[in-house]
C-alpha cells in the first residue's frame, strides 16, 4: 500500500494511463480476431440465414463491429485489471481482498450474462420476430442492424447480469438491507421493465426475455445481501 498522498493531477494521469492501456488492449484484441470475423458470422447468422447489406461499405463497418465488440470481451480481463489497479492504491489490505474477489465475481458474472444473451436469448428473440414474416412481409435484415441487434443484447445482459452484485456492494457499504430489497420488490419490478425497454430493441418480447431474468437476478441480489448483510 502507498503511504505517500497523491496530487489530483497525478490521480488524474494515472486515470488516463490506465484509459489509455485498456483502449490499446481493446484495440488489439480486435485487431486480433478480426481474422476470425467470418467463423463468428457462421455462428451469428444462423437464427436468420442470410444478411444483406444496402451500401457498399455496410458489410465493411459490420466486420468491423464484430471484431469491436469480441475484442471487448477478448480484452476484459485486461481492462478490469487496470480498473483493480488503480482503484487498489487507495485501499487497504482487508479491502483490496474483497475488491478482488468483487472483481472476479464481476467478470464471470458479465461473461455469464453476455453467454446467456447471445446464445439463448437472440436465439429466440429472432425466431419470434422472423415469425411475423409472410409472403405479404418479407424480411431483408441488412446485416450493420442484425450485428447491432446482437451485440446490443449481449452486452446488456452482460451488464445487467451485475445486479446481484451490485446488492452485495450496496449492501457492505450500509446503503441497503435485504429488508429494504423485499420491501422494494414491487417498485424494482416496474423499474426493470422501464429498464429493460430502454436497453432492448423496441418490442415486448425482446423486453420480457431482460425482464424476466433481471427478476430473478434481483432475487439472487436479496439472499447475496443477506449473506454479508450484519446488523448494526
Amino acid at each position: 500500500m502507498r503511504e505517500q498522498k497523491i496530487t489530483l493531477a497525478e490521480h488524474l494521469e494515472e486515470l488516463r494511463g490506465r484509459i489509455f492501456k485498456s483502449v490499446i488492449a481493446v484495440i488489439i484484441a480486435s485487431c486480433a480476431i478480426y481474422s476470425f470475423v467470418g467463423v463468428i458470422y457462421g455462428s451469428m447468422i444462423k437464427p436468420v440465414g442470410k444478411l444483406h447489406f444496402i451500401a457498399p461499405q455496410e458489410a465493411f463497418i459490420a466486420n468491423i463491429k464484430i471484431a469491436f465488440f469480441a475484442g471487448i470481451l477478448l480484452a476484459s480481463p485486461v481492462v478490469l485489471y487496470q480498473l483493480w489497479r488503480f482503484i487498489a492504491a487507495a485501499l487497504t489490505e482487508k479491502e483490496k481482498k474483497s475488491a478482488l474477489i468483487f472483481g472476479i465475481l464481476s467478470f464471470v458474472f458479465f461473461i455469464a450474462g453476455a453467454s446467456f444473451g447471445y446464445f439463448v436469448i437472440t436465439p429466440i428473440g429472432i425466431k419470434f420476430l422472423m415469425g411475423f414474416a409472410s409472403n405479404m412481409v418479407i424480411p431483408m435484415i441488412t446485416v450493420s442492424k442484425y450485428i447491432s441487434f446482437v451485440g446490443m443484447l449481449t452486452m446488456a445482459f452482460g451488464a445487467v447480469f451485475q445486479l446481484p452484485l451490485a446488492s452485495l456492494f450496496l449492501t457492505k457499504l450500509g446503503i441497503v438491507t435485504p429488508k429494504l430489497l423485499s420491501d422494494k420488490r414491487k417498485h424494482a419490478i416496474v423499474a426493470m421493465f422501464v429498464g429493460a425497454a430502454v436497453l432492448t430493441p423496441p418490442d415486448v418480447v425482446t423486453q420480457c426475455l431482460m425482464a424476466v431474468p433481471l427478476l430473478i437476478l434481483y432475487e439472487i441480489g436479496i439472499v447475496f445481501s443477506k449473506i454479508v448483510y450484519r446488523p448494526i
